[in-house]
């Protein structure tokens, strides 16, 4: 795998043949995911396709050429020509894989995957997610000295690693970058002794077994499990927006938002997510309009009140999108007004996403007792309806969801399953 610059893109790109290239970009948390990934699947297909990486803030014009607008973002190219298929944001090993299957022969692919040796592990504990939750889980456990490794489909740290400062966390005089917190979380469960499996495809889920596979070849048991899987953001479902995922619509304001200097965005929601994360983008962009469709906002009154004396900052009250088009450099976000019903158009530069979130369950929705929501139920104890298996942070059924609350859960499971296992 080799590092190239704009003035390489050509030899090593367009007359490179078989080509992957990698646009990334520091303080990402998704690229740091995406990358051991990239690095892996460079030693299996390197024979045949050319893995390359580019920085994308030193590169930024050959990037937006190329239609890139947020980090990480995967190109495919054969011989000089751009493949249709572009991935970005939170990418899975097995879309990656897919895609070089695709550029391949099957008798070559066979090949390849006939190198992939299956694997088994075990332990006495499986967290599923390193957010607050199970991070704090893994340090408890491990210091009862009890066997447990991590899993995450992404890097240590959940939400907290992509939320820019976190003002609340006890300990703490001065407000905390996310990304910062929580590394020191994840260095400190890393260093007491807990295994870390993390940014790899989760590919099957038994709870009945306590058996995870990862990345479709290794298979890793446990005697108890701990789901820590959190919550994702909810997609607003409207036209335009699933094509335009990180062709300038972004859901983390850490990753993207210093792309918009001095330049026009647009801010969908009204929560505490989208009022913070609003103040944030003001650091870079020049105006920020916000579309809520409530007439009243339903953050913290702090977070308000900054919110309301931020100059770069406009609130369109109950407001709806109804669709996203790309015109030239533009993004057109179309509103309606829910008390008129009457739409216009919002031109921008781009636009962050923040209204709300939902639960991690699909790989075992049907296992588990559930609120009427989609929560994890749990006891006292932080067990679920299912012997030996645990829920931790956000993703369980419960009236608040903050850091200071999943580390607590964290912390009883852990207790719990060290009491049982002992």
């Amino acid at each position: 795998m080799q590092e190239i610059t704009t003035a390489e893109f050509e030899q090593h790109v367009l007359r490179g043949g078989k080509v992957v290239l990698d646009f990334y970009s520091t303080e990402c948390p998704p690229c740091e995911a995406v990358a051991p990934k990239f690095e892996g699947l460079a030693a299996l297909y390197g024979k045949d396709i050319k893995f390359v990486k580019m920085f994308r803030q030193q590169n930024k014009p050959l990037a937006e050429s190329l239609g890139v607008r947020s980090s990480p973002t995967l190109l495919f190219f054969d011989n000089g020509v751009q493949l249709p298929i572009t991935l970005t944001g939170g990418i899975k090993r097995s879309d990656i894989i897919h895609q070089l299957d695709s550029m391949l022969s099957k008798e070559r692919v066979l090949e390849i995957k006939k190198a992939i040796k299956p694997t088994v592990s075990e332990f006495d504990v499986l967290i599923l997610g390193a957010g607050p939750g199970g991070l704090t889980a893994g340090l408890y456990l491990c210091q009862a000295k009890v066997n447990t490794v991590l899993i995450d489909i992404a890097l240590p740290g959940g939400q907290v690693s992509t939320t820019h400062e976190v003002s609340n966390y006890p300990g703490f005089i001065d407000p905390q970058p996310g990304y910062m917190l929580s590394h020191n979380m994840s260095e400190q469960t890393k260093q007491c002794g807990t295994i870390y499996k993390v940014a790899v495809d989760v590919t099957k889920i038994d709870l009945e077994k306590k058996e995870v596979v990862i990345d479709e070849f290794e298979t890793v048991r446990a005697k108890k499990i701990i789901i820590a899987t959190g919550t994702s953001p909810n997609l607003m479902g409207v036209p335009g927006e699933k094509e335009l995922k990180g062709k300038g619509i972004s859901y983390c304001a850490t990753c993207d938002a210093k792309y918009y200097g001095d330049k026009e965005v647009v801010v969908i929601g009204g929560g505490n997510s989208a009022v913070e994360e609003a103040d944030f983008i003001s650091r870079f962009a020049s105006k920020i309009t916000m579309v809520h469709q409530f007439d009243a906002l339903t953050a913290n009154k702090q977070a308000q009140e900054k919110l309301f004396a931020n100059p770069k900052t406009s609130i369109l009250f109950s407001h709806e999108p109804r669709s996203f088009v790309r015109e030239g450099d533009k993004m057109i976000t179309e509103v309606e007004d829910l008390k008129t019903n009457t739409i216009s158009k919002l031109a921008s530069d781009g636009v962050f996403v923040f209204i709300g979130m939902k639960p991690n369950i699909d790989l075992f929705r049907n296992k588990l007792e559930l609120d009427q929501w989609g929560y994890i139920k749990t006891n006292e104890d932080m067990q679920t309806s299912m012997p030996g298996i645990y829920a931790v942070g956000d993703v369980i059924s419960k009236k608040y969801r903050q850091i200071t609350t999943a580390v607590a859960d964290g912390t009883i499971a852990a207790i719990a399953i060290a009491k049982e296992l002992n």
